[in-house]
C-alpha cells in the first residue's frame, strides 16, 4: 500500500545518488579536462596507481567494474600510452596492466588533487562527522537488501 507521507528527497538511494552527482562533477571535470578521461578509464588508473600491476579481472572485482567497462577503459589508457599490457607466461588469456611513466605521472597528479578535493567535500565538517561518514557509507556500500522484490 503506498505510503502517502512517502517523501522522495528523503529517500535513502535517491540522497545517496544526489550526493554522489553533487561531489563528484567537479572532480570529474578536473580529470577529463587535464586528461581527456571518462570515469572508468580514471577508476582504472587510479586501482593501477594505488596497487600497482594487475589483470582486469583483479580492478573488476575491486572496482566493482564490468569487465566490458574496463576492457575499453584499458584500450583508451592503452593508445594514450597511460597502461602498458603483458600476457602472462603461463595463461595466454590474462594481461598483467601497469602503469607508464606517463601514466604513473598522470595518477600522482590526480592523486593529489584527489586528496585535496576529498578534503574540501568534508571542510564543513569535524574529524569524528568525517570519519563518521566515511565509516556508514563504507557500511552501507556494501550492503544489499536479500530478497527484497
Amino acid at each position: 500500500m503506498p505510503d502517502d507521507n512517502f517523501q522522495l528527497n528523503q529517500f535513502l538511494p535517491y540522497l545517496l545518488n544526489q550526493a554522489a552527482e553533487a561531489s563528484s562533477l567537479e572532480f570529474q571535470q578536473i580529470y577529463k579536462d587535464r586528461y581527456g578521461m571518462l570515469r572508468t578509464e580514471w577508476r582504472v588508473l587510479f586501482h593501477l596507481g594505488l596497487y600497482g600491476r594487475m589483470t582486469a579481472s583483479e580492478i573488476g572485482a575491486r572496482a566493482n567494474m564490468h569487465k566490458t567497462k574496463i576492457s575499453r577503459a584499458v584500450q583508451k589508457l592503452t593508445e594514450r600510452r597511460f597502461v602498458t599490457r603483458a600476457r602472462d607466461d603461463a595463461d595466454r588469456r590474462v594481461e598483467h596492466l601497469a602503469l607508464t611513466a606517463q601514466g604513473q605521472a598522470a595518477y600522482d597528479d590526480l592523486h593529489q588533487v584527489a586528496q585535496r578535493y576529498d578534503w574540501d567535500l568534508t571542510a564543513d565538517l569535524n574529524e569524528a562527522e568525517r570519519a563518521a561518514l566515511k565509516k556508514m557509507l563504507v557500511k552501507l556500500s556494501g550492503k544489499r537488501p536479500a530478497g527484497f522484490t
